[in-house]
């Protein structure tokens, strides 16, 4: 499938002063893994958070494109595409500072991502599918790309790829807890994680409290009905809300919204330290 929309250039609201943000984004994914501090404006503000954890040795962020309405697809699952040129570049440019991006197999199964950062500069992320009953189609894109692959399954099912290693994990009545996988990748070297969809699996992770931040990304449309963002059920009242600390930036005509949990975010994995 051709990628339609053109990279975009961001502009955070208000001058950024002489050079363009864009311009100054190569260097943004180096300087981060290597905890290089302030980050050029305006990534500093956007992803400085993303630098070391606060709970432990991982940082895990999930991500959200939706409607005004809070919809992430039409009734008939269509997603593509709700956010627009810039709101996808930033998801790029995340994807570009992570060690791994994790998405669940209806996601795979449903829009068959590439998980690239062909919009922007910098490095390709490890591609992570959580597929606890081995649903995963063998002619998927996710299978055929040179960057590493893992499938995340439960113990005992069969699934072999030859071009995807397999990482199987306890599993109870066919989930396996986000702590678990989130540890799992942690042991394989795998401790800035993006977890980008769909919408039930990022989820799963912030009830389970294994979310240091969401990032939700708001489009300027309306859909009326279709698949909420946030599948928690129901509250009945408002006070129960959950109301994490925000920051809010311009992303053209779209805005994100940068949502920090990591008061709530449960420790998970910490490196043994050499005596």
């Amino acid at each position: 499938m051709n990628d339609p929309l053109p990279i975009a250039t961001i502009h955070l609201g208000g001058p950024l002063g002489a050079k363009n943000c864009d311009d100054l984004w190569p260097q943004v994914p180096h300087q981060l893994r290597a905890l290089i501090a302030p980050l050029p404006p305006p990534w500093e503000d956007i992803f400085g958070s993303l630098r070391v954890g606060k709970i432990d040795d991982l940082v895990v962020v999930g991500q959200i494109g939706q409607s005004l309405d809070g919809r992430v697809a039409t009734t008939t699952g269509r997603s593509h595409y709700i956010n627009g040129p810039a709101g996808l570049a930033l998801l790029h440019r995340l994807r570009a500072l992570v060690d791994a991006v994790v998405v669940g197999v209806e996601t795979v199964c449903a829009d068959d991502p590439q998980l690239t950062v062909r919009r922007v500069e910098g490095p390709n992320p490890v591609r992570v599918v959580l597929d606890p009953r081995g649903r995963l189609p063998p002619n998927a894109r996710f299978l055929g790309q040179e960057t590493r692959r893992i499938v995340v399954t439960a113990e005992g099912v069969s699934c072999q790829f030859s071009d995807a290693e397999i990482l199987q994990l306890p599993a109870t009545e066919g989930h396996i807890a986000p702590s678990e996988i989130l540890a799992g990748l942690a042991e394989l070297g795998l401790r800035r994680v993006l977890v980008e969809g769909g919408a039930d699996t990022v989820s799963r992770f912030l009830r389970a409290g294994c979310l240091d931040r969401v990032h939700v990304v708001v489009a300027p449309l309306i859909l009326g009905a279709g698949r909420p963002s946030f599948a928690f059920g129901s509250i009945d009242h408002v006070d129960e809300a959950l109301r994490p600390p925000v920051h809010a930036h311009r992303l053209g005509d779209e805005t994100l919204f940068d949502c920090d949990f990591s008061a709530q975010r449960v420790p998970i994995w910490r490196a043994q330290k050499s005596a």
